[in-house]
């Protein structure tokens, strides 16, 4: 049973409880009618707020399995096994971490990416990336992952530090791709993001609030599911949270125009994409890339606070009207 209406799960909480009617639904406060109209399923009306709050008080569940996202499996793990801790410590090897990521980001995913580009698109480029050797189970894994982000329906909602952009197009230190290496990665995302509503690329300043945090680690939320999950400094470890106000939160942060740090749209992060890709193409320097970012775009200013004090006296301040969302 897929237990995706409350109704659904309200009964199969009531059979499990063991009680009459007449004691279940005084341990709610509701009357005897009510109960078993649920527990007959002859109502569309289902359970109030205030009723599933006192479901999981009383018998000590998790408030997310009311959610649409919990059903199925998960939903029966979360009434029947002992209630998971919020923060969770998931060490694995790589291949168990690949597979981690791909089942909690099967069908979309929102993140803020550590880096530019994301793993995946890394990987289509750069065939060497650990110093071990690989397997044929995590070279199939990666494949698969690939494929995953690369469907033309797969949602996905990304962020990146123009920091990290910016230092993957013209940075000399810490930076391993080959100028046609780049150049491929640039044209890929430009060819997956444009004209696509499915998914959605932003470029913020890490600069513009201070947040200097955000882009030193991969943070993948499911506000469906109430869970995120971060990269920690150890290889092999990831952070798993389940904390409902956290998670709600962080997504709130990254999804409010008004909340959200200073960054530009995803329309306009693809444009730019487009301009970085033509300036590594001919050759341009970074000075000669955002000159063209000031002038044929609203963000100039947020690209200006990412270059160096010295470079800044060197190009044309941002024209009047930028943006900043």
């Amino acid at each position: 049973m897929n237990y995706k209406s409350s109704i659904d799960k309200f009964i199969e909480i009531f059979k499990r409880s063991n009680l009459s009617i007449s004691k279940f639904a005084s341990l709610i406060n509701k009357d005897r009618r009510t109960v078993t109209s649920w527990i007959d399923n002859v109502t569309d009306i289902e359970p109030s707020n205030d009723i599933k709050d006192k479901i999981c008080s009383i018998f000590r569940y998790p408030d997310y399995i009311w959610e649409e996202g919990c059903n199925s499996d998960e939903f029966l793990k979360s009434i029947t096994q002992i209630p998971q801790k919020e923060v969770r410590i998931i060490d694995e090897d790589y291949h168990g971490r690949l597979k981690y990521i791909m089942e909690l980001e099967q069908n979309r995913r929102f993140v803020i990416q550590a880096q530019f580009p994301g793993p995946m698109y890394r990987d289509t480029a750069v065939q060497e990336v650990y110093r071990t050797k690989s397997t044929k189970d995590i070279e199939e894994l990666k494949l698969a992952r690939i494929d995953q982000m690369l469907r033309y329906d797969y949602d996905t909602t990304e962020w990146y530090s123009i920091k990290s952009i910016l230092s993957f197009c013209f940075a000399s230190i810490g930076n391993f791709y080959s100028k046609e290496e780049k150049i491929k990665i640039l044209e890929l995302i430009y060819e997956l993001f444009n004209n696509n509503y499915n998914k959605k690329l932003f470029l913020f300043d890490s600069f513009s609030r201070k947040i200097y945090g955000m882009e030193t680690t991969y943070i993948s939320i499911n506000v469906k599911q109430k869970i995120l999950f971060f990269k920690s400094p150890i290889e092999s470890v990831f952070i798993e949270i389940r904390n409902k106000n956290l998670v709600e939160r962080m997504h709130k942060y990254y999804s409010s125009p008004i909340e959200a740090p200073s960054h530009v749209n995803f329309l306009e992060s693809v444009k730019i994409i487009k301009i970085l890709q033509d300036a590594l193409k001919y050759n341009n320097t970074l000075v000669q890339a955002y000159e063209i970012i000031n002038r044929t775009t609203d963000y100039g200013e947020l690209f200006y606070h990412n270059l160096s004090i010295d470079l800044q006296k060197e190009v044309s301040a941002p024209k009047p009207g930028q943006r900043r969302n």
